[in-house]
């Protein structure tokens, strides 16, 4: 750690239902994952033994009382075994919990909860107020975004708009008291929302991240000549990253896989992207266990080739870069394609002047059709295809959900670029 003290911090994402936790985690994880550090992600409990066939209904009152008991002892167990794993870890170290201990609390009686804090010997100082570093609130969308609630991505959710809101009230109040409580509302877009999320946990931290989490951040792309010399750069993280298209059951929504990682040990990602409601591109992400990615690979789109990607991360004047460099097997398309990406509310001229100039940059293609990962991935030449589409929309993929064409244009991958 080159003298540095390692950090470890503890985050509890929580919040009601269709709050984004799920997307929260995935986008939290990448980002520190990008930076360098090392990020556990502590699964839900309640998910976890509610998916073996448990109905609250079903329950009687003493019933539903040793179930929360014994739900709290199982969190607070395999909290610890991840905790323990950040303690012995040599790098930075976030852990994020899918809901923590105070979680429980909302939702059961004020006292049966405080019964079950004195018969575990438990005390709510070191319960809510010591054992994380910083709460994450995710407001349910059921609050101030109605057009967006839904139950359909999650297998255990059924709550209905009005219940939904009565239990992210219930979930934020059982936090309120931490010294470190941050409530992430429905006042932006999605995308500005996770950003928000973010910059909340980079802030606590005193992490610079520049304006790449500004609420007006958009994404910039240009394409790269080649590939200099390593130690041109300045520090950095490299990943291997793979892409799979999967099929869809309409052309007005896109699925895809993601696997990243770096010396052996992989990060699983699931990506839904669907039609646009209310002008916003709505995506979900979802970490996948390696054997769900490999069940889902059986759903890939054929008419897509994998991407096969070296991602590589740096910071160079403040300015949070991803440098993309193509590689084989590939479409003859994407042979030698490196493409430079950053988030940034600054104007043009100030954005190009914190440009690496260790990169011979050849031009810049932000919502240029050519260069979505979409369109690159067609097994087709893009002449013959109906597939090619021409409207790039949304955070940080390419494509506007529908707007395929079938006049299309031809463009041929030469010397590091796309010409028609």
């Amino acid at each position: 750690m080159d003298g540095k003290i390692k950090k470890l911090y503890k985050i509890v994402l929580t919040g009601g239902p269709c709050g984004g936790k799920t997307t929260g985690q995935s986008r939290l994880c990448t980002f520190f994952e990008n930076l360098g550090w090392k990020v556990y992600r502590v699964p839900e409990t309640a998910n976890v033994l509610l998916s073996g066939g448990i109905k609250f209904s079903e329950l009687s009152d003493d019933e539903a009382h040793k179930f929360q008991e014994n739900l709290l002892r199982c969190m607070l167990q395999i909290e610890n075994t991840f905790f323990e794993l950040g303690e012995s870890c040599d790098q930075d170290c976030l852990i994020i919990c899918d809901r923590g201990a105070m979680d429980a609390a909302a939702y059961i009686p004020s006292n049966k909860w405080d019964l079950i804090m004195k018969e575990n010997g438990l005390n709510m100082v070191d319960l809510r107020d010591n054992r994380y570093n910083q709460i994450i609130h995710m407001v349910s969308a059921a609050c101030g975004a109605e057009d967006f609630y839904t139950t359909e991505d999650h297998t255990s959710r059924r709550e209905d708009v009005s219940l939904a809101k009565s239990l992210d009230v219930k979930a934020s109040a059982s936090w309120i008291g931490h010294p470190y409580f941050d409530v992430i509302d429905n006042s932006s877009d999605f995308e500005n929302k996770i950003c928000r999320m973010i910059a909340a946990v980079c802030q606590k931290l005193g992490l610079d991240t520049g304006d790449r989490l500004a609420t007006n951040s958009k994404k910039r792309k240009w394409l790269v000549k080649y590939l200099p010399d390593d130690s041109l750069f300045p520090p950095f993280q490299d990943f291997d990253v793979v892409h799979n298209y999967l099929q869809t059951y309409t052309k007005n929504m896109q699925a895809r896989l993601r696997k990243r990682g770096q010396k052996g040990h992989w990060n699983y990602t699931h990506t839904i992207r669907r039609p646009r409601v209310r002008g916003q591109v709505i995506e979900v992400k979802t970490q996948l266990s390696h054997r769900d990615y490999v069940n889902l690979l059986s759903q890939k789109d054929e008419t897509h080739y994998p991407i096969y990607k070296k991602r590589r991360c740096f910071i160079h004047y403040n300015q949070y870069f991803q440098l993309d460099i193509y590689c084989k097997p590939c479409h003859k398309r994407c042979e030698g394609l490196v493409l430079l990406e950053t988030y940034s509310a600054l104007e043009d001229q100030k954005l190009l002047d914190r440009l690496p100039k260790f990169l011979d940059i050849e031009s810049e293609v932000t919502g240029n059709a050519a260069y979505s990962m979409f369109n690159l991935s067609l097994v087709e030449d893009w002449d013959k295809s109906k597939n090619f589409c021409h409207y790039l929309k949304g955070p940080d993929e390419d494509l506007s959900l529908g707007d395929h064409k079938t006049n299309q244009v031809s463009y041929i991958h030469t010397n590091g670029k796309l010409r028609k």
